[in-house]
């Protein structure tokens, strides 16, 4: 169990093994999310992260051709 204490203006400093396990540093956010009387933390993740995520290898497609995809995809169902 990993702990960490609480300083008088209700700060804390995230363990290490908590940061490396969320995958944040310095300068980054986390999100807390309360629920059925827990607490989650949660590593924010900016859109720029994103970049790259999807990899396409073939040519770039249209809007047209991405809601066409979607319709008969759709149609298949």
């Amino acid at each position: 169990m990993i702990e960490s204490g609480i300083t008088a203006k209700g700060q804390t400093t995230l363990p290490k093994a908590v940061r490396e396990a969320l995958g944040v540093g310095a300068g980054d956010r986390v999100r807390y999310v309360i629920a059925d009387g827990e607490v989650r933390i949660l590593a924010v993740r900016p859109v720029g992260r994103l970049f790259g995520a999807l990899r396409h290898d073939g040519p770039p497609v249209t809007l047209e051709q991405m809601e066409k995809a979607v319709a008969d995809g759709a149609a298949q169902e």
